[in-house]
């Protein structure tokens, strides 16, 4: 046996605003129910739902993180700030990525960073 995927599912106060800030990165939305309050978002080969219906504790920030991998850490970084987010700037880990963290609107932390490493 082996799994063939994983699909983080974000509890989130408002779907429509969860999606409004994931398109922002560049999610588009694949599929999605507001009768049920979820949609699935995706961005290449990445995938994530975010489902308002299964936020039992609406007013607790989440503590999720998502480490999310651009192939241009630079050009990614521009784009969203273009887009209108306020990103703080790019800095290299002591773990050898350049990176940059922020959260969503639901207290979900982003990291999102790619490898000084030549040919990684």
């Amino acid at each position: 046996m082996k799994m063939t995927r994983l699909i983080p599912m974000l509890p989130v106060r408002s779907m429509p605003a969860s999606v409004e800030f994931y398109q922002k990165l560049g999610f588009s939305v694949e599929q999605r129910n507001d009768d049920w309050r979820w949609a699935m978002l995706c961005f290449g080969e990445c995938r994530l739902m975010v489902d308002q219906s299964i936020n039992v504790h609406p007013e607790i920030p989440r503590t999720s993180v998502l480490y999310l991998y651009p192939d241009d850490i630079g050009e990614y970084h521009r784009q969203l700030r273009e887009n209108g987010l306020d990103i703080p700037e790019l800095e290299v880990s002591f773990y050898g990525m350049k990176e940059f963290r922020f959260d969503d609107p639901d207290g979900n932390r982003l990291w999102i960073g790619q490898s000084t490493s030549a040919g990684t």
